[in-house]
């Protein structure tokens, strides 16, 4: 009799997992997979050790020196993209955005100084207007950042952001993709953000349609803390409350909440899924702040202006090892050199760059004007958004979460429909979302709704 009851209860357990809406695991792309294999820690390493022979990337430093200075990192850089482009066919459209900065109320530029990003595109074969950026800074500092003289190595910061936008360029470059990819290396980051705010103002200015940033900024893994319980994690930094938010919009978010559901957290949770997808043994550790305490990244300058833009950095600093004169005192040695740096560790955040990158530049853009009807109230939830314009939609998901998620959990595939009603689910309960589907099977990022009539 109990085993007739015990077999009962597992035939109904089983009933009910299969009835359950709980989010379906997405199989892995194969050349996604294929793709991540072919980063090489070994070329990471050469490209931050190449960067640090040149003494110095202070902003401020030489820029006719061919061996020392900013100016000798900037032409390295740019002839590694035009080697990378040579080998894809001449696939990347690689240029030094140069501008002159003006002096700083901060006084870290004090004469006018020609600043300099290098930008490789490659542009998407599908809906090439839609873009990705994923960054990283080529100068670096001593403990002043307006020293142009001293030696300032920069291993960590950020010549391993720099290394990871170069591989990635290097092993990306040889796919094709929906949307365009650029990569980036910005100077200025050290003296205010400066050549990330001019590529972002350009941006903005030209109407650039960049539906998601990343800056990849201290990723070194510094080796002080290689023995450290989370060593296998990288953290992904987002706000909430959107920088340029208006007073409209925070009304309304106060009211219906969404704190937590900005398009800058969904590309986190992306960033998030993408790795737990296709990287396992090395996480995304969501922070859900702008960015550290007292600190700021190149991130900042595009949410400002109104694009979607995260931070990811290792998940432990050594501050020993950063902005520091090189030297050794009372028996301890300073300096941001390459001995501190994990170059695996380095490649695996790398890994999770591409493949969030990959899986953003494949997918369908994120569906446009979401919104949660409310002109009645009730126990239903119905959700209404426009038609993608894109040739191989294939339909939507709705997603759901418990409010004090952090992450989706639950999803349904309602067809290619542009409004779906979720019975017995009110929207006082929980939090939803929309994301496009393609034919291939290809996820967009989560689109929050806002409340219509």
């Amino acid at each position: 009799m109990k085993l007739k009851i015990f077999v009962a209860f597992v035939m109904c357990f089983i009933a009910f997992a299969e009835s359950s809406p709980a989010q379906k695991k997405e199989k892995p792309n194969p050349e996604i997979a294929k793709m991540m294999k072919e980063i090489s820690s070994k070329n990471i390493e050469v490209s931050i050790r190449k960067l640090v022979s040149f003494g110095t990337r202070n902003t401020l430093s030489e820029q006719d020196n061919p061996a020392r200075g900013i100016g000798a990192a900037r032409d390295w850089i740019f002839s590694e993209f035009q080697k990378i482009s040579a080998d894809c066919g001449n696939c990347l459209q690689v240029e030094k955005q140069t501008f002159l900065q003006q002096p700083t109320a901060n006084k870290r530029v004090l004469e006018p100084t020609n600043l300099t990003n290098v930008v490789a595109t490659l542009k998407g074969t599908g809906d090439p207007t839609r873009v990705y950026v994923v960054s990283g800074h080529y100068d670096s500092m001593c403990t002043s950042p307006s020293d142009a003289k001293c030696d300032a190595p920069g291993a960590n910061d950020d010549a391993s952001g720099t290394a990871a936008v170069i591989e990635l360029a290097r092993v990306m470059s040889k796919r094709k993709f929906d949307a365009t990819i650029i990569f980036m290396t910005v100077a200025g980051e050290e003296q205010g953000l400066l050549g990330a705010a001019y590529f972002a103002e350009q941006a903005l200015q030209n109407k650039m349609d960049i539906e998601g940033m990343f800056t990849n900024d201290i990723i070194g893994g510094v080796t002080t803390f290689k023995n450290a319980a989370n060593r296998q994690t990288v953290r992904v930094f987002s706000e909430g409350v959107p920088s340029n938010e208006t007073e409209q919009q925070a009304n309304t978010r106060r009211g219906t909440g969404g704190e937590n559901d900005s398009a800058s957290r969904q590309l986190a949770r992306f960033i998030k899924e993408s790795a737990d997808l296709y990287s396992p043994k090395f996480s995304v550790m969501m922070v859900y702040r702008r960015d550290r305490y007292l600190r700021g990244g190149d991130h900042i300058p595009f949410v400002e202006r109104g694009f979607t833009a995260i931070r990811i950095t290792e998940t432990n600093e050594d501050y020993d090892h950063q902005h520091q004169n090189v030297r050794t005192e009372n028996g301890k040695f300073y300096g941001d050199t390459p001995e501190y740096v994990d170059f695996d560790y380095v490649a695996n955040v790398t890994k999770v760059n591409a493949v969030s990158l990959a899986r953003l530049a494949l997918a369908p853009a994120r569906p446009k004007n979401v919104g949660m009807v409310t002109t009645r109230l009730g126990n239903d939830t119905e959700l209404k958004w426009d038609a993608s314009t894109e040739n191989d939609i294939a339909g939507y998901e709705i997603v759901w979460r418990d409010t004090i998620s952090p992450v989706w959990t639950n999803s349904q595939n309602v067809g290619n429909v542009t409004n779906f009603v979720m019975k017995g689910m009110s929207k006082d309960n929980y939090f939803f979302g929309v994301r496009a589907v393609d034919k291939n099977g290809n996820k967009s990022p989560v689109s929050f709704p806002r409340p219509v009539r």
